[in-house]
């Protein structure tokens, strides 16, 4: 019973919130990165380039024992993801489990290993949430950029079971520099597979796609079009279609966005092999990070080193420390930092009082006169060569 006299939707929450450090809230969102392969070699993708060294994926037993600690603990909100997650043989079973755990369940993918009876399965298992990605919305460029003759149909057929299926249809596309153009396109797609919600997301800069960024950044010209349409389709639309979610790249931004919500505060990721991460992107810091095959979830979320490494806000540096808008931005995002600047606890450089802004300024003006050529494909073969333009990126500064 809580202390208004009520009684509490999750008792086993409430008992490790009393056993928390004061000041730590409990995880909201839990992201569980079923596995690092896929089908598609979109060159977006912010999976890490390391694709070999992701270590030996958890079994689904142990799969079950994380999203059962992460549910004593009060995480309500599970999203299987990868990689592309429906390569997991037991995706069925987690799922199940998950809903019957008291978890509302999405499932991110590209639906490639999708077909009409494993999405019923799903949906006798309980999955509340289907979000599908495309790629662009004609099937040349779809394939091209998802490096898969296939991909586009796949995609088609799996956005209209979802709908016949019942669940909400709600559609990602990835934003660049080579689909940014055709958004008005990408809208009428949209509403005749009539999505409920569409998210167009500008490609967000973390491994791959950060290597690929000046083939990847759109000028800020094409942001500016790209908005406009957004916002004339919103107005037609006055309700009636799906709801356009338009998100802009923080590389046009003058602050940064308030990363995770901060460090440590809702998010909680769980990598193919195990390792615990207060974002996704996270594994690419000089951090040591836990493993929840050999750590408590509970441990992990409350005590380690690394989820505790950049909670609050003792560890800022000058501007971030004494400027009146740290509770609200956090300071950026820590990865990009560190990526950019060679220093994880600078500012984002995305933000305009940080001293290395220039090199945010400096990835704008090359958009300018970049071209998407020399775009690297995400596979194994391309790793060698990924690495090496990231490392060109971060060297031309």
């Amino acid at each position: 019973m809580n202390s208004n006299g009520s009684v509490s939707a999750n008792p086993a929450a409430d008992k490790a919130a009393d056993t928390a450090p004061v000041g730590i809230g409990q995880p909201f969102w839990l992201l569980a990165e079923l596995t690092y392969s896929c089908p598609l070699q979109c060159s977006y993708c912010a999976n890490p380039i390391n694709l070999k060294g992701g270590g030996q994926e958890l079994s689904t037993e142990q799969w079950l024992s994380v999203l059962k600690q992460g549910r004593k603990m009060g995480a309500a909100q599970l999203g299987f993801s990868g990689g592309e997650p429906l390569l997991r043989k037991d995706l069925e079973v987690l799922i199940r489990e998950a809903r019957q755990m008291g978890y509302y369940t999405n499932l991110i993918t590209s639906g490639m290993g999708m077909d009409t009876e494993r999405m019923a399965g799903f949906k006798a298992a309980g999955l509340d949430h289907i979000q599908i990605s495309f790629q662009a919305s004609s099937e040349e460029l779809n394939n091209r950029l998802a490096g898969s003759p296939k991909a586009f149909a796949q995609k088609m057929a799996m956005a209209k079971e979802v709908k016949a299926q019942g669940y909400p249809m709600v559609l990602n596309f990835v934003i660049h520099r080579d689909n940014i153009d055709q958004i008005d396109q990408i809208i009428e797609l949209s509403m005749a597979l009539e999505a409920d919600y569409v998210e167009l997301a500008t490609a967000q800069y973390y491994g791959w796609a950060l290597a690929n960024r000046d083939q990847l950044l759109p000028t800020k010209a094409q942001l500016a079009r790209a908005e406009a349409t957004t916002n004339r389709y919103r107005e037609q639309l006055n309700g009636s279609g799906p709801k356009l979610i338009f998100v802009m790249p923080d590389y046009y931004e003058e602050r940064p966005k308030d990363c995770m919500n901060g460090w440590g505060k809702l998010f909680l990721t769980i990598t193919p092999d195990g390792t615990a991460l207060p974002c996704h992107s996270a594994r690419e810091l000089p951090i040591a990070f836990p493993n929840v095959v050999d750590t408590s979830l509970e441990e992990i979320w409350y005590r380690s080193t690394g989820f505790n490494h950049f909670r609050g806000y003792g560890w800022m540096k000058e501007p971030c420390r004494s400027c009146d808008e740290k509770e609200k931005d956090f300071g950026g995002c820590r990865c990009q930092a560190f990526k950019l600047t060679g220093d994880a606890a600078n500012a984002d450089p995305v933000c305009g009082k940080s001293a290395h802004h220039g090199v945010i300024e400096a990835a704008r003006q090359r958009a300018d006169s970049a071209t998407s050529e020399g775009v690297i494909l995400r596979n194994n073969r391309n790793i060698g060569a990924a690495r090496q333009q990231l490392h060109n990126l971060i060297a031309r500064g």
